[in-house]
């Protein structure tokens, strides 16, 4: 499922991913989309960023948008979640870079959306019990 969003002269898109119970979102934008950072969450546990290194040694800002949508989208979660975000707009405006929070919670509550009327039924896995192992 694809959700985008433009405002003051640039796009914000939100590619998202089934897998089995779980959700991955590719958040890009702007002139050169990349991963600048990642986020990981389930509805039951603490959301995490890790931030890469950027092209001058400081570190990409884009995880700030991620966990904007992270913190929508958590108590909806049918399993886990990881959300990659990477949005440059060349010479950034004060007011492109004021509307990136309210371009992030549109992004957000349109996957919130989706995943409410979504059936997450993938097939639970199974184990082997305490007693087992593989033949």
């Amino acid at each position: 499922m694809k959700f985008s969003v433009e405002k003051e002269n640039y796009s914000m898109t939100a590619d998202v991913q089934v897998i089995g119970n779980d959700i991955l979102v590719v958040l890009t934008g702007g002139d050169t989309p990349h991963i600048g950072a990642v986020t990981t969450l389930t509805a039951d546990s603490d959301i995490q960023t890790i931030k890469y290194p950027s092209h001058d040694g400081r570190f990409h800002k884009d995880g700030v948008l991620g966990e904007r949508i992270a913190k929508m989208i958590q108590p909806e979660l049918p399993g886990s979640c990881t959300i990659t975000s990477g949005i440059h707009v060349n010479h950034i405006s004060k007011k492109q870079i004021m509307v990136s929070d309210s371009m992030a919670r549109y992004l957000g509550s349109q996957i919130l959306d989706w995943m409410k009327k979504t059936e997450f039924n993938a097939a639970k896995p199974i184990y082997y019990s305490k007693n087992e192992q593989p033949k």
